[in-house]
């Protein structure tokens, strides 16, 4: 096969639909008929050999079900469409990223799609004025005076924004296939523009991605997207909730967030992941800070068999701040809970501090790799990275790297690592003095250990829902041990 490399527009600021100059590029496995050329398709470069069927044929898939789009997608689309016909299925042998992260389970049943002709679904009801609901990758509803699918927006700033947005995610050098794969499924975008000096923070967006299984052997694959932008000045609060069906629902969720933080801007992002225990997980969030920014991040991952969360942060000012805090729960089967995150820092006075804690219980699997760069130029930064982690059986398996290349040297920086099979004896020994019996008083500890982080959502409702789930997943977790 061949196709031209399409001309990419890496921020454009403009009214019109952004255009790419080449036609989109088209998938075709080998044996398939080969597609008309025009003289100019036939006269342009080679795109790169075809390596992998499965990721072609999946990218088929996807390409095909995109009836129509924003035009403003293009340039994404395109980069990624090319990106693919090069890119070899991971796996734990031929992928560093994936050596301790088995996805075969993606492998496992045909890939198939949520159906054009699925009727509407109701939105589940949120306690926030702001809020979108995706039903299967497909957007359904969306209220906020600052949210809007990327087809709907006038001509205009929060357009023009998000036009050289998504045209410079086309030129993200750390993208995987699964981005790829998002980036020529997503169907729309919904866009969170929040304007010079308005603040949002008591007011949040709330975004609800539900799934379903199709019940026919097949696993259904969605591709949601979102672009988050706070100018200058302004705040904004973000929370993405995932959520499917709890009966044994099969699906593949591979959404993707990207978030710009302006200068003096700040984002709180609190994350929930709460999937059926037969579904996937693929998620991307890649987040840009300017100088004097702002970004709080919570997660807690406890739902999914299969759970892969990728977090790209990039400091590009001075004096910026990053908080990042993590918890993952895997305690069903074979459970696995990935979290792959990078931060890089190139600005001098940048402060982060990262949290990950994770319980993996049962035959659980859990997976940390936390790199944090220090960059030359990134003098007076102030870095701190943590991870423990508790195993609550001998069959429990965690594999944790945390990773601060510090190539600065006037910086103050630290990391630690801590796996423990068992509660400090002290703590046991300090509830056991108030009448706790010892059984009652590692339940009480497992739970603190989650509710550390779950804590931290700064929102009741969604913090209350959460440790109510948290707990009644270590109930059954503890059964399914004895």
């Amino acid at each position: 096969m061949s196709s031209p490399s399409p001309a990419l527009c890496a921020a454009a600021s403009c009214s019109t639909p952004l255009r790419v100059a080449s036609p989109v590029v088209r998938f075709r496995r080998p044996g398939a008929p080969a597609p008309v050329v025009s003289a100019a398709r036939a006269s342009s470069s080679a795109a790169p050999a075809v390596s992998d069927d499965l990721v072609l044929r999946i990218a088929e898939q996807l390409e095909d079900s995109v009836a129509a789009s924003s035009p403003l997608l293009d340039p994404l689309r395109s980069a990624s469409a090319l990106s693919l016909l090069s890119t070899r299925w991971p796996t734990r042998r031929s992928n560093e990223a994936y050596r301790f992260t088995d996805i075969s389970y993606l492998r496992s049943l045909p890939i198939s799609l949520p159906s054009r002709d699925a009727p509407a679904v109701a939105p589940p009801a949120s306690p926030y004025a702001s809020h979108v609901h995706f039903s299967d990758g497909v957007l359904t509803s969306s209220s906020g005076a600052h949210v809007s699918a990327l087809a709907d927006l006038p001509p205009g700033h929060a357009r023009d924004r998000a036009a050289a947005a998504l045209a410079a995610s086309a030129g993200f050098a750390d993208k995987d296939l699964f981005f790829d794969f998002n980036a020529v499924g997503a169907k729309d975008v919904v866009v969170v523009h929040v304007p010079e000096g308005v603040s949002m923070a008591d007011d949040p967006v709330h975004i609800m991605f539900s799934y379903s299984g199709c019940g026919d052997g097949s696993m259904i694959m969605s591709n949601p997207r979102v672009l988050v932008v706070a100018e200058k000045g302004a705040e904004v609060a973000i929370i993405e909730e995932h959520f499917g069906q709890e009966d044994g629902g099969c699906y593949w969720a591979n959404p993707v967030m990207e978030i710009i933080v302006e200068e003096d801007a700040k984002v709180v992002h609190s994350y929930v992941q709460q999937q059926s225990f037969a579904a996937a997980h693929t998620k991307w969030t890649v987040v840009q800070q300017n100088t004097s920014s702002n970004y709080e991040f919570v997660e807690v991952s406890i739902g999914a068999r299969l759970n892969r969360h990728n977090l790209h942060i990039q400091q590009l000012g001075p004096e910026t701040n990053t908080q990042l805090s993590t918890f993952h729960f895997s305690a069903q089967n074979k459970q696995i809970h990935d979290l792959h995150s990078k931060l890089i820092l190139d600005y001098p006075r940048g402060r982060s501090q990262q949290i990950h804690r994770l319980i993996a219980s049962g035959t659980g699997n859990g997976v940390f790799d936390g790199n944090i760069k220090v960059n030359r130029y990134a003098q007076q930064t102030d870095a701190g990275q943590e991870t423990k982690c508790l195993l609550l059986s001998s069959k429990a398996l965690v594999n944790v790297k945390p990773n601060l290349q510090i190539i600065a040297d006037d910086v103050k920086c630290t990391h630690g690592a801590a796996i423990s099979g068992e509660h400090d004896p002290n703590a046991i020994y300090f509830l056991q003095a108030r009448g706790i019996n010892a059984k009652t008083a590692a339940d009480a500890l497992n739970f603190a250990f989650g509710a550390h982080v779950i804590n931290q959502i700064p929102f009741k409702p969604i913090e209350k829902k959460t440790l109510a789930h948290f707990k009644a997943l270590l109930a059954s977790s503890r059964q399914n041990d004895e």
